[in-house]
Protein backbone atom coordinates (compact mmCIF):
# COMPACT_ATOMS: atom_id res chain seq x y z
CA UNK A 1 0.00 0.00 0.00
CA UNK A 2 2.10 3.22 -1.33
CA UNK A 3 -1.40 5.63 -0.51
CA UNK A 4 -4.57 5.19 1.52
CA UNK A 5 -7.39 3.08 0.07
CA UNK A 6 -9.35 6.01 1.23
CA UNK A 7 -9.10 9.94 1.92
CA UNK A 8 -9.43 9.06 5.40
CA UNK A 9 -7.89 6.65 8.04
CA UNK A 10 -7.59 5.58 11.82
CA UNK A 11 -4.60 4.29 12.87
CA UNK A 12 -3.95 3.33 16.90
CA UNK A 13 -0.58 3.65 18.14
CA UNK A 14 2.03 0.57 19.07
CA UNK A 15 5.05 1.43 21.05
CA UNK A 16 6.65 4.22 22.93
CA UNK A 17 8.56 5.55 19.13
CA UNK A 18 6.94 8.72 19.71
CA UNK A 19 6.57 9.39 22.76
CA UNK A 20 5.76 12.27 24.06
CA UNK A 21 4.03 13.54 20.76
CA UNK A 22 2.01 10.55 20.87
CA UNK A 23 1.82 7.63 23.01
CA UNK A 24 0.56 3.93 23.38
CA UNK A 25 -2.75 3.43 22.58
CA UNK A 26 -3.27 6.78 21.47
CA UNK A 27 -6.21 7.23 18.05
CA UNK A 28 -5.34 9.28 15.01
CA UNK A 29 -7.13 10.64 12.25
CA UNK A 30 -4.72 10.31 9.11
CA UNK A 31 -5.25 11.40 5.63
CA UNK A 32 -3.90 10.23 2.15
CA UNK A 33 -0.34 11.99 1.72
CA UNK A 34 -0.71 13.97 -1.23
CA UNK A 35 1.85 16.19 0.49
CA UNK A 36 3.91 16.14 3.36
CA UNK A 37 6.77 18.22 4.41
CA UNK A 38 10.17 17.73 6.88
CA UNK A 39 8.07 18.26 10.60
CA UNK A 40 4.85 16.44 9.53
CA UNK A 41 3.73 12.93 11.42
CA UNK A 42 3.30 10.27 9.25
CA UNK A 43 1.77 6.88 8.64
CA UNK A 44 4.27 5.75 6.35
CA UNK A 45 5.91 2.28 5.33
CA UNK A 46 9.65 1.01 4.80
CA UNK A 47 10.23 -1.07 1.58
CA UNK A 48 12.97 -2.87 3.31
CA UNK A 49 9.93 -4.11 5.72
CA UNK A 50 6.75 -4.04 3.84
CA UNK A 51 4.92 -5.23 6.39
CA UNK A 52 5.32 -2.79 9.19
CA UNK A 53 2.81 0.32 8.98
CA UNK A 54 4.50 3.04 11.45
CA UNK A 55 3.85 6.59 12.41
CA UNK A 56 7.17 8.34 12.40
CA UNK A 57 8.22 12.42 11.98
CA UNK A 58 9.12 12.91 8.37
CA UNK A 59 12.83 14.80 8.73
CA UNK A 60 14.12 15.22 5.21
CA UNK A 61 13.91 13.65 1.74
CA UNK A 62 16.25 11.47 0.13
CA UNK A 63 16.67 9.09 -2.31
CA UNK A 64 14.43 6.41 -1.98
CA UNK A 65 11.58 8.05 -0.18
CA UNK A 66 11.85 9.65 3.10
CA UNK A 67 13.90 9.73 5.99
CA UNK A 68 11.57 9.40 9.19
CA UNK A 69 12.71 9.43 12.73
CA UNK A 70 10.60 8.95 15.99
CA UNK A 71 10.10 11.64 18.74
CA UNK A 72 11.54 9.43 21.42
CA UNK A 73 15.39 9.31 20.78
CA UNK A 74 15.89 5.93 22.77
CA UNK A 75 13.53 3.70 20.66
CA UNK A 76 15.37 3.27 16.85
CA UNK A 77 12.47 1.44 14.87
CA UNK A 78 12.74 4.03 11.54
CA UNK A 79 14.90 4.80 9.27
CA UNK A 80 18.19 4.42 11.12
CA UNK A 81 17.65 1.07 11.26
CA UNK A 82 15.67 0.46 8.14
CA UNK A 83 16.71 2.76 5.86
CA UNK A 84 13.84 5.48 3.75
CA UNK A 85 10.07 5.23 4.42
CA UNK A 86 7.46 5.66 1.56
CA UNK A 87 5.10 7.98 3.29
CA UNK A 88 1.45 6.54 3.04
CA UNK A 89 -0.66 9.04 4.98
CA UNK A 90 -0.17 12.77 7.31
CA UNK A 91 -1.51 12.42 11.06
CA UNK A 92 -3.95 15.07 11.25
CA UNK A 93 -5.26 15.34 14.46
CA UNK A 94 -5.03 12.79 18.02
CA UNK A 95 -8.75 11.83 18.41
CA UNK A 96 -7.89 9.97 21.97
CA UNK A 97 -7.49 9.63 24.84
CA UNK A 98 -6.04 13.72 24.88
CA UNK A 99 -7.88 14.78 21.19
CA UNK A 100 -5.72 17.80 19.40
CA UNK A 101 -3.15 18.60 16.95
CA UNK A 102 0.26 17.61 16.97
CA UNK A 103 2.84 19.55 17.05
CA UNK A 104 5.12 20.22 14.16
CA UNK A 105 8.36 20.14 15.69
CA UNK A 106 9.79 17.69 18.06
CA UNK A 107 9.07 18.07 21.38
Amino acid sequence: MRTLPSRWALARVSGPSMAPTVKHGDRLLVARADRARPGDVVLARFPSRPELLVVKRLVRAVEGGWWVEGDNPLVTDDSRAFGPAVVVGRVLLRLAPRPGRLPRSRP
